[in-house]
């Protein structure tokens, strides 16, 4: 009678284990989380941390993917559903991660910008100052200049409004770095200038 019994059960149990449910809540659980923490910035300020995160979502539903394409009996979510809540897991850690790091760029980006701003009136302010001399189209050129980078100070605002700061912080460097050439080249002009003068006074 047990034996009969054993051989009545056994089927069922093995139906029970085998016929296992594929994880289709937990994939789109995973995926929301993953999706929150790129509309966070995740892809730009915690780049490698966001790619580690996005590569094991695609492990895990690819995992669950293999899983589906077996015969039922067979089937075994376990690697897939651990992975799913690593990578829901994950997504939160790296979401606040993020939040820090937009916050340090924040900050950078901005005194980036005080910075060039600076420059660029201190160029201004040399330009005002510039030898008129014989060069009047080099004179012209490089006040140019300096307006050009007057006007381009506008898109690092646009960007700091916009909340994108790494961009913000690398438009306003290259101004810096260019307010900063024009300066020097006035400022080398003015000592020209003053050393002839010197010259022609002790004559």
């Amino acid at each position: 009678m047990n034996r009969w019994l054993t051989l009545m059960v056994a089927p069922v149990l093995l139906i029970a284990v085998g016929c296992a449910k594929a994880p289709t809540e937990k994939i789109v659980a995973a995926e929301k989380a993953v999706a929150e923490a790129k509309d966070a910035g995740a892809d730009k300020y915690a780049a490698e941390d966001f790619a580690k995160l996005q590569s094991m979502l695609d492990t895990a539903k690819k995992e669950a993917t293999e899983q589906d394409a077996k015969f039922a009996l067979m089937r075994d979510y376990g690697k897939a559903e651990q992975l799913l809540g690593a990578a829901q897991a994950d997504a939160g850690w790296v979401t606040t991660e993020t939040a820090k790091k937009k916050e340090e760029a924040k900050v950078a980006a901005v005194q980036a910008h005080q910075a060039a701003e600076e420059a660029v009136k201190k160029a201004q302010d040399l330009v005002a100052q510039a030898p008129v001399g014989k060069d009047r189209a080099a004179l012209e050129a490089i006040k140019a200049d300096a307006d050009g980078l007057t006007a381009s100070l506008g898109a690092v605002k646009a960007a700091l409004d916009g909340g994108d700061y790494q961009d913000a912080q690398s438009k306003a460097k290259a101004i810096q770095d260019k307010a900063q050439a024009v300066a020097k080249e006035i400022e080398d002009a003015l000592a020209k200038v003053a050393v002839a003068k010197g010259a022609k006074g002790k004559k």
